[in-house]
């Protein structure tokens, strides 16, 4: 989802809370805040010797340990609020991909990109994913369609494939 469909996504969703499930049936706690909005820039060097350059927008959640009996996470206003106001600082890059950076004692710290939402009853449930790794330059790495398929299969890449 890019930023400018966020945006939009939560002030048409104003008045509903606002959930965040990073695995399925997985939710950050109703105390998060958040922390840090991240303006990115990648500038990329691929195995195959390709570049390439993009931006994204890193939206970090945290979960505050004085909360823990928080009930309701915040509204998607007040979460609007906040973008907003960093974007008074810090204009965004509207069609950048936006990605939050969440982890807690249970999951690992990760950048994760909103996959689908969801509305039900007051809840804004935005569905987050992360995403594998990955060569770029498969065709010029001279690595075969079967060993793709292998990769994904597997989740592993071994020296043989031919890419670095």
């Amino acid at each position: 989802m890019k930023t400018q469909e966020l945006l939009s996504l939560l002030k048409e969703h104003k008045n509903q809370f606002l959930y965040f499930e990073y695995q399925p049936n997985a939710f950050v706690g109703s105390n998060y805040h958040i922390t840090e909005v991240k303006h990115v820039k990648i500038d990329s060097v691929d195995c195959g010797s390709q570049t390439d350059s993009w931006n994204e927008t890193i939206i970090q959640l945290w979960e505050s340990p004085m909360e823990t009996s928080a009930k309701n996470p915040m509204n998607a206003y007040k979460a609007l609020k906040i973008l907003t106001k960093v974007a008074e600082l810090k204009p965004y890059d509207l069609i950048s991909e936006v990605k939050f950076e969440y982890g807690n004692a249970k999951f690992h710290t990760a950048h994760l990109f909103i996959n689908d939402f969801e509305i039900q009853d007051n809840k804004l449930i935005l569905k987050l994913a992360h995403t594998k790794t990955d060569c770029k330059a498969k065709e010029l790495c001279g690595v075969p369609e079967r060993i793709v398929a292998i990769a994904e299969a597997t989740a592993c890449c071994s020296p043989e494939t031919g890419c670095c």
